[in-house]
């Protein structure tokens, strides 16, 4: 069955859905299985199928299987490519797509060449344009992976989606239905459809055309020209679709997914061209387009997808009418309730409601979109069990091949199917709402009794460079107030949290919502709850002008003073990061509930297992290639102890790199977080202006550095607020040996860093961090580890143990009970050589780092510890226990 690749490629998408929060990448893996995968093996099977049956011509079933293998190889090759950051192996994925692409369009226009005056040749041509646009498309995806860096990622992200989505597709769906609408409708096609189709091809390829160009120059202006041009050419087939639909309005899932899906494009395409007009950045505009993109696949991409299959594949499955009609039966089931549903519920997600509305529409979109698999499972076996069924001698006449019979409706009428499906939306909208003023019922009453005026107070606010503008809004008392706010930052992530409760949700880059408030009777406060950002000034402050002294002031949570509070950790915290840390954010929410249970007696459980303490052995590579996914994972610190810790490839600290002077090291960076991250390699020398800048959730940089010094290295997160990102996991070392060092027989690695614990479960306490104030000092993430699970040496052997103060805030002094540093090696020099002379301590300041040799003269159990005491007591502790050779 050559639908069967399609029906993988939609299962994996549904799996990825399922399970995202484990899977890098997800948003960027749904969006590719689902068109590049489903989609694109769709468009080659059905292309064609199309084209023999309007040219009347005949293809090779082997030739085509073999173009369709080697586009599923390719797409899956490129997947693994990008997801494992290979950029070699995206590049012969990508190759691969594009031969098999390339081949297509030959046989397209082979069979168009040999037909004689064609007379739906137009839709061959669309077809053609199609299989030209896409090999474009795939080029600059590959660069795209290839380039990491700003402003050419933002704008091959946007050339990239625009040339898939509106030409590749977008072509082959309206060529497509040219044909397949009427033919769903069942009745007859516009008189002037060919010709209509004739003038459109020139002019949607133009505005293909214009909007790729503004992208490659950056140029919101010129691609809103361009996606405006290709509107235009989508208006003109407008009229005779509606003629066609007026003579049989859609009633099956089929035509009506179709509507829905044109319908999704055509708005998405005024969205954008808004979007893009109404801004000169790039970075807004790039950002807007990746916020619309998922729509795009879901509304547009996937619902074309399905409805289109539900009508074909009975066809495809054949048998005669008895069949086709048995399998297209069970495939329309609750089609116009299932299409609503889809619809309204991607409709709701796009409108400014609460996060939870968002998760509860979401769920229902992607229920609607998996039924689609267990119905074509019945299908399947529906038009088997109808091939086995004698027909009735009269009803089974003339059996053969033809158009699809009418088939008997099932389920309720389409009015009452098309109710249903909007209560349902209606109703997770309205749960998700509660759930989320459950919250909201916290806060105190923004009204404080002040009688309502009617009248209402409409303000627009940019979230921005941890800001929000303007940050004081005046507002008659009883005043209905509506805030209109917009996340303008390139890369962060923000919200709006007033101190009634009243939540905007998470926004990214680019994305807007409105806030609320039915009364204003006295004096709001409002500020951004991503962890940190309140603390560096985000607040916002809403005056109730002509409020009485008894209800005007404001309240927050804990009695802070209106308006929020700023510490220490303002905007020049980490000024040495500059711009790195200027495009900082936070993470998702600060720790509320229960205090994490911290026993200082606990042990950990049977079959615990320390961090591997030892260095990993240097290769005799000189370029190291890594990829880094930064994730928001639950870790264990400490016995029963459990912290959302953000990780670089799931651990804290992150992999540790280790080799010599000279060597050079290209990181990929792929954000799998919820929020803006960044890393900034002290091992390399270089600008941080565009290696180390903050990148969004989804987005991805390659950093490239040569190590030209020796020594024990820091990396970090340098997103603002510093601090709170590197406490809560974003940190990890880099060693690069000195020229010479002597082979030792064991060698580890300790790295010092502190926590500050949350609730139980949750994200890092900004409060804790910025009072210097750490609940655990740890060795390698966990809080006293190697007391449970030691270091292991051998008496004589000499031991090298190299140690990095991760900080953020502490210093180290790196102490082995019963041991003497007879070598001691800090911040690039040695401080102590062998010979006569002894040490006893390795003093480090946070981000410092070094090593320390010593050989241990008896067995025993010798702790090592931060003789810092208090630290030693909070984690930092741990034993190395020395036995017999051979023992």
């Amino acid at each position: 069955m050559r639908d069967l690749p399609v029906v993988l490629w939609l299962v994996a998408a549904l799996v990825v859905a399922l399970a995202h929060t484990w899977i890098p990448a997800p948003r960027w893996l749904l969006i590719h299985l689902t068109l590049l995968g489903a989609v694109t093996h769709s468009i080659l099977v059905w292309s064609r199928w199309f084209t023999d049956t309007l040219l009347r011509t005949s293809t090779d079933r082997t030739l085509q299987n073999r173009r369709l293998s080697l586009l599923d190889l390719g797409v899956l090759t490129v997947l693994v490519g990008v997801v494992g950051g290979w950029w070699p192996v995206t590049l012969v994925g990508g190759a691969a797509v594009l031969a098999a692409v390339a081949c297509h369009g030959a046989s397209l226009q082979q069979a168009l060449r040999s037909s004689l005056a064609p007379r739906f040749g137009i839709v061959v041509r669309f077809y053609l344009a199609a299989a030209a646009l896409l090999p474009v498309g795939i080029v600059i995806g590959v660069l795209l992976a290839r380039t990491q860096t700003d402003p050419w990622h933002e704008r091959l992200l946007v050339a990239h989606a625009a040339v898939n989505l509106l030409g590749w597709i977008g072509f082959t769906v309206t060529g497509t239905l040219i044909t397949l609408w009427p033919t769903m409708l069942r009745t007859r096609m516009a008189d002037d459809a060919e010709r209509v189709a004739a003038r459109v091809l020139p002019v949607m390829l133009l505005g293909t055309a214009v909007t790729l160009a503004g992208a490659l120059a950056g140029l919101p202006r010129v691609s809103a020209v361009g996606l405006a041009t290709y509107l235009a050419g989508l208006l003109l087939l407008a009229p005779g679709f509606v003629r066609v639909a007026r003579q049989r309005p859609p009633s099956t899932f089929p035509a009506v997914s179709a509507l829905g899906a044109l319908c999704w494009l055509a708005g998405s395409l005024v969205a954008l061209v808004v979007a893009f007009a109404t801004t000169e950045s790039w970075a807004v505009a790039g950002g807007r387009f990746t916020w619309f993109t998922p729509f795009l696949a879901a509304g547009f991409g996937a619902q074309i997808l399905l409805g289109a299959l539900s009508y074909l594949i009975p066809v495809a499955l054949g048998g005669g009418p008895r069949s086709v009609a048995a399998a297209t039966n069970v495939l329309g089931r609750a089609g116009i309730f299932r299409a609503t549903v889809l619809n309204g519920s991607l409709l709701a997600c796009v409108l400014p409601v609460p996060p939870a509305v968002r998760v509860a529409c979401s769920g229902l979109a992607l229920l609607v979109l998996a039924s689609f698999l267990p119905l074509l499972a019945l299908a399947i076996r529906s038009s088997l069990a109808v091939r086995r069924t004698p027909a009735d001698p009269v009803a089974g006449r003339g059996q053969g091949t033809g158009t699809v019979a009418p088939t008997p409706v099932t389920g309720p009428p389409p009015g009452t199917a098309l109710a249903l499906g909007l209560v349902t939306v209606l109703v997770a909208t309205v749960g998700g709402i509660v759930a989320d003023g459950e919250l909201a019922a916290a806060g105190p009453s923004a009204a404080a009794g002040v009688v309502a005026t009617g009248e209402t107070t409409v303000v627009e606010v940019e979230a921005h460079d941890m800001r929000f503008t303007p940050a004081t809004i005046e507002v008659p008392a009883g005043d209905r107030l509506v805030i209109d706010l917009t996340n303008t930052d390139a890369s962060e992530v923000h919200d709006l949290v007033l101190d009634d409760g009243t939540d905007s949700g998470r926004l990214a880059p680019g994305e807007s919502a409105r806030v609320e408030v039915a009364v204003v009777g006295r004096d709001v406060a409002g500020w951004c709850s991503v962890i940190g950002h309140r603390q560096m000034g985000m607040t916002l402050r809403i005056v109730a002008v002509g409020a009485t002294a008894e209800t005007g002031e404001s309240t927050e949570p804990g009695g802070t003073e209106p308006g929020g509070t700023k510490d220490n950790a303002g905007p020049g915290a980490g000024a040495h990061h500059g711009p790195a840390g200027a495009g900082g954010s936070a993470g998702a929410g600060g720790s509320t509930g229960q205090p994490a249970p911290l026993d200082p007696h606990a042990v950990p459980g049977t079959g615990f297992v320390a961090r591997d303490p030892v260095l990993p052995p240097l290769t005799g590579e000189t370029v190291h290639r890594h990829t880094f996914h930064i994730r928001d994972a639950q870790v264990e610190v400490a016995p029963g102890v459990t912290q959302t810790l953000w990780t670089y490839d799931g651990t804290a600290p992150g992999p540790v790199l280790h080799g010599r002077v000279g060597d050079t090291f290209v990181v990929t960076l792929v954000n799998d977080g919820t929020i803006g991250h960044s890393i900034d390699f002290h091992a390399g020398s270089l600008a941080p202006d565009r290696p180390m800048r903050t990148i969004a959730p989804g987005a991805r940089l390659t950093y490239r550095f040569t190590a030209r010094r020796a020594g024990i290295w820091m990396y970090h997160c340098s997103t603002m607020p510093m601090a709170a990102h590197i406490a809560n996991g974003l940190f990890g070392a880099v060693v690069i040996e000195p020229d010479g060092l002597a082979p030792v027989d064991r060698s580890f690695l300790l790295v010092q860093s502190e926590l500050y614990l949350g609730a139980e479960g949750g994200p890092v306490d900004i409060d804790k961090v910025n009072a210097e104030a750490p609940d655990l000092v740890v060795f390698n993430g966990y809080a006293d580890q190697y007391d449970h699970d030691p270091l292991r040496v051998d008496v004589g052997e000499r031991v090298r143990i190299w140690a990095l103060d991760a900080g953020p805030n502490r210093s180290s002094a790196f102490h082995v009970v019963g041991g003497q540093f007879d070598t001691a090696y800090a911040e690039g020099d040695y401080l102590l050589r062998r010979g006569t002379g002894g040490s006893q301590t390795l003093g480090l300041l946070p981000s410092q780092g070094g090593f320390v040799e010593l050989e241990f003269p008896e067995a025993g159990h010798y702790p090592f510890v931060s003789h810092v005491m208090v630290d030693a007591e909070r984690g930092a502790h741990g034993v190395v226990e020395v036995t017999q050779p051979g023992r």
